[in-house]
């Protein structure tokens, strides 16, 4: 029952951050989930409603880099790479999705990530 509650609120917060933000091609939104065990990152062009990329603790680049895919330091490993994906595609800016999850931990640390990567959010 208590993850019912949960789960309700972090819908409630969803929808009030996702009313709030609008990604197009040249700022998309970066969108993140965060699970118990992994973090996952998408980058989405709302206007297009296409998935440009996405990555997570379980793609190979980052399963080689750290060993708990539920730590801090595997979410800046996703954010880095994230960054990285959008300065190659040409992307200096990103609106950040939080999805409703507080913003510290994990989720802070995928925003860090893609900063030190050189993306603007």
């Amino acid at each position: 029952m208590f993850d019912d509650r949960r789960q309700a609120a972090r819908k409630l917060r969803q929808a009030r951050v996702r009313g709030k933000l609008r990604g197009d091609t040249a700022r998309p939104r970066l969108c993140v989930f965060r699970s118990e065990k992994h973090i996952y990152v998408q980058v989405i062009a709302d206007d297009s409603g296409q998935t440009l990329f996405a990555t997570s603790t379980l793609a190979p680049s980052v399963r080689d880099q750290v060993k708990k895919p539920a730590s801090v330091a595997a979410a800046k490993a996703v954010g880095e790479i994230v960054g990285k994906l959008c300065i190659e595609k040409g992307i200096k800016a990103a609106v950040f999705d939080r999805n409703g999850f507080l913003y510290h931990g994990r989720v802070r640390a995928v925003a860090e990530g893609a900063r030190e990567a050189g993306l603007k959010i």
